[in-house]
């Protein structure tokens, strides 16, 4: 004998309820999210004064064209190296007015194609500029720039009252 089949309810219900692991989960990539969108390059944890050196604040939007800039300080000088690809020395500007030290650079490239079936134009410009106010005892007249393989090397030397106020200190045991 066959059994009857049984019919058994279907309950409906509306969408699953997210559980409290997943509320949290949801909240902590919020603030993940939010954490980014307001990352700000270059305005925390960089001092604004480096060896007498004025660096000024660069916003997000300067970051993204300012070019990589480091700055050293040698024995009888103080050494500036900024990255500048796709640039050539005559596309590089430096220039020193009233203890302010200014670089500036600008690129531009177009290229197009003609082909047969088609016709390609692009054009591509940019431009920067970092200026760094001098520390005293940097001798302007001797300030030197080279430029090799896409970096700027700016050497100002110091004045030799700069170099004879240095003073050594022997650290003696205790």
């Amino acid at each position: 004998m066959a059994e009857a089949a049984t019919k058994l309810p279907v309950q409906k219900t509306a969408a699953p309820v997210q559980t409290e692991s997943r509320m949290r989960l949801h909240n902590l990539l919020q603030e993940v999210d939010a954490l980014f969108d307001e990352f700000r390059p270059f305005d925390w944890r960089l001092p604004s004064n480096i060896f007498g050196f004025q660096i000024p604040r660069t916003s997000q939007a300067e970051w993204q064209v300012a070019p990589a800039i480091d700055l050293v300080e040698k024995d009888g000088a103080y050494e500036i190296s900024a990255e500048l690809p796709g640039l050539d020395e005559k596309n590089v500007e430096i220039r020193l007015s009233n203890h302010t030290l200014t670089i500036r650079g600008e690129k531009s490239e177009e290229k197009e194609d003609k082909q047969k079936d088609y016709y390609l134009s692009e054009r591509r410009y940019g431009s920067f500029q970092r200026s760094f106010q001098l520390p005293e005892g940097v001798d302007a007249d001797k300030i030197d720039a080279r430029f090799a393989k896409g970096v700027l090397t700016v050497t100002l030397p110091k004045t030799f009252e700069a170099k004879k106020a240095e003073k050594k200190i022997t650290v003696k045991p205790a």
